[in-house]
């Protein structure tokens, strides 16, 4: 650990996720790439399914009537087929990457070293409860609201949709539709917000998946707010950047019917502009995707000082006041590194 440990401001969190990730760029980056991998194969794939012509795809099925729909229907199959095997697969890739994102923070916030390898490696151990912890808390944060949201706005949107209700009923039932809609974003929100830290406790505290998300919420009272901002921010740099990739995808592919190439050229044109806009977008992703993760162990630790006195915790195990931390109960205290500092100020 190489600073002192205290309560930190938005800025402070902010400016350590940044340094922390310059500082192992490649490792996060490269991390956070394997899922985006499967997206860029499937990708290549369904261009290769479209480029085919239709006459190769239906004299591939042996289809002698309509060359069109036989490729219609093959191409539809193939999609299909693809979203059935891709989906699990890039699922998969997605909780390696974020619980090795997570365990290559702490491991930079002890201030040891860890590979792109060592980090995906340590995710296959407890992969399914991780799995299940995200689950999960999409679950709370999003499913049940909407269930409940459901049971109650049905019955009033089927009253305001009676026949002779007159326009005043109309007007308070379709106000009290939006109320209660408004509201259900907003505990989706609050409740996304209580459970940010669910992964961080399952990876850092091993904790179970439901245990880790009654945690998250126990933590994060008090921080939601600046998770919010955080999350306000991320969104916004990934917008733009998504907007400046489609502003340039529009230009490459106008430039094929500006200059007067010829209908070839402009599809030309205008499939290389999707596919710019297609590596802006998943190389923005890549690059953005890490940027939360490591936020989100520093609000955990940041929180546990607060909340926790974690910060005594740790100045005592550097100064050999106790056990090693896998000895205690409950686990999730950080070990200290190998060869420990004089004080526990970063130099």
């Amino acid at each position: 650990m190489t600073e002192t440990l205290r309560p930190s401001t938005l800025g402070e969190i902010l400016d350590r996720t940044a340094q922390f990730y310059r500082r192992n760029f490649w490792l996060f980056a490269g991390t956070a790439a394997l899922p985006y991998l499967v997206m860029v194969a499937s990708l290549i794939l369904a261009l290769i399914v479209v480029a085919v012509p239709a006459g190769v795809l239906a004299g591939l099925a042996h289809n002698s009537g309509s060359a069109a729909g036989a490729a219609t229907l093959i191409r539809s199959a193939a999609f299909v087929l693809a979203f059935f095997i891709v989906l699990p697969v890039y699922l998969g890739f997605y909780i390696f990457a974020v619980a090795g994102i997570t365990e290559a923070t702490v491991r930079v916030q002890r201030g040891e070293r860890i590979t792109i390898r060592a980090a995906l490696k340590s995710a296959r151990p407890r992969f399914w409860t991780y799995l299940w912890c995200l689950i999960l808390q999409g679950i709370m944060a999003g499913i049940v609201p909407m269930i409940v949201a459901g049971v109650v706005i049905g019955p009033l949107i089927f009253l305001l949709m009676r026949p002779g209700a007159g326009m005043a009923a109309d007007v308070a039932l379709g106000f009290a539709v939006f109320v209660l809609a408004v509201a259900t974003v907003g505990v989706m929100i609050w409740l996304g917000l209580s459970y940010a830290m669910s992964l961080a406790v399952c990876v850092v505290e091993e904790k179970p998946a439901w245990e880790s998300l009654t945690r998250s919420m126990s933590l994060s009272k008090g921080t939601r707010g600046r998770i919010f901002v955080l999350s306000l921010l991320i969104m916004a740099i990934s917008a733009a950047v998504s907007t400046v990739g489609y502003i340039f995808s529009i230009m490459v592919a106008a430039m094929g019917s500006v200059m007067g190439l010829g209908s070839t050229a402009t599809a030309i044109a205008a499939v290389i502009g999707g596919i710019l806009y297609a590596v802006v977008s998943i190389s923005a992703q890549i690059v953005l995707q890490p940027v939360s993760w490591i936020a989100l162990v520093l609000f955990y630790y940041d929180q546990r000082i607060r909340k926790e006195g974690f910060d005594i915790e740790w100045m005592m195990e550097q100064a050999g006041m106790t056990h090693p931390p896998h000895a205690l109960a409950g686990g999730g205290i950080i070990s200290a590194p190998a060869a420990p500092p004089d004080t526990v100020e970063e130099r």
